[in-house]
């Protein structure tokens, strides 16, 4: 009994030591996971056979450049949110994840957006709405710097909800020929198809590396150590990258490159691709009419 509860004491402290805080390197692995995750569930909900899956990729560009041009001259907040109600149901016609969506949306640019605008808010004179007393000095914000700063993260929202879903609906090679189609110039499309190719290359490359140390580190080691560590991964990294580009782009020229992005796909036309664009239009025109009207 005495040798059963010695053991059984002398096991917690054992798994005790044992547990330990993800380190730098679980973390990286943790966001190259993330975003490759995120990468093809962008491709894989691109291929869904949605409402916006459907249209011609032509078509959306436009329409969704259109749609952006009114989120941003629009000046008032009922045209915004209206805007705002039509990307999400479009979206949730379109067979995309309304959670994930939202989470993409307003976990990212909205929010820095808030915090960059949040100045106006005591700048912009207005009506004063209550005191902020912090010692030094006292802070008093606003109505009409809050009802500014309130549109300016309205219309980043919708920017940034229509961006988003364009890329959920459509593949990125298709997004890239419809480019090519507004004659978009050719460096300017090759670079963003090459550029999008090598972030895929880049995160294995680096992924490659960190699972490399953590299979090869058995000791917990110090932030000095890690801190080395990156710094000499950074110019391996680099020395990588540069070998690879110029593998890749001997590779292309050997299989014919003429410096001219192509795909297989065949863009076609339909009724429901031409109301849809003019309906998109329309609600741009009216959402910029409307903003104008009302102010």
């Amino acid at each position: 009994m005495t040798l059963s509860v010695s053991a059984a004491g002398d096991s917690t402290p054992h798994r005790r030591a044992h547990r330990q805080r993800p380190g730098f390197v679980e973390k990286t692995l943790a966001g190259i996971t993330t975003s490759i995750e995120t990468a093809i569930f962008s491709e894989e909900s691109a291929r869904r056979s949605g409402f916006l899956q459907r249209r011609d990729p032509r078509v959306k560009v436009a329409a969704f450049v259109v749609l952006i041009l009114a989120a941003g001259l629009s000046r008032d907040w009922l045209v915004l949110a209206a805007l705002y109600a039509a990307v999400l149901a479009a979206a949730a016609v379109s067979a995309i994840s309304m959670g994930s969506f939202l989470k993409r949306v307003w976990l990212g640019i909205p929010l820095f957006s808030g915090v960059v605008v949040l100045p106006s808010i005591f700048i912009v004179h207005g009506h004063p709405l209550f005191d902020i007393p912090l010692g030094f000095a006292t802070l008093t914000p606003s109505r009409d710097g809050l009802f500014a700063a309130g549109i300016f993260v309205l219309r980043v929202a919708v920017s940034v909800s229509l961006a988003i879903l364009l890329v959920l609906t459509t593949r990125w090679a298709d997004v890239l020929k419809a480019l090519q189609f507004y004659r978009m110039p050719n460096i300017f499309v090759l670079i963003l198809a090459m550029t999008y190719r090598y972030i895929f290359l880049f995160l294995h490359t680096v992924s490659g590396m960190f699972l490399a140390r953590k299979s090869r580190v058995v000791a917990k080691t110090t932030g000095r150590e890690q801190r080395w560590w990156v710094v000499s991964s950074m110019g391996v990294l680099m020395s990588r990258s540069f070998r690879m580009s110029d593998d890749v782009y001997q590779a292309m020229l050997a299989r014919g490159f003429s410096n001219r992005f192509r795909t297989l796909t065949e863009f076609q036309m339909r009724p429901t691709d031409w109301a849809f664009g003019l309906a998109s239009l329309a609600l741009g025109v009216a959402s910029i009419s409307a903003g104008w009207w009302l102010r």
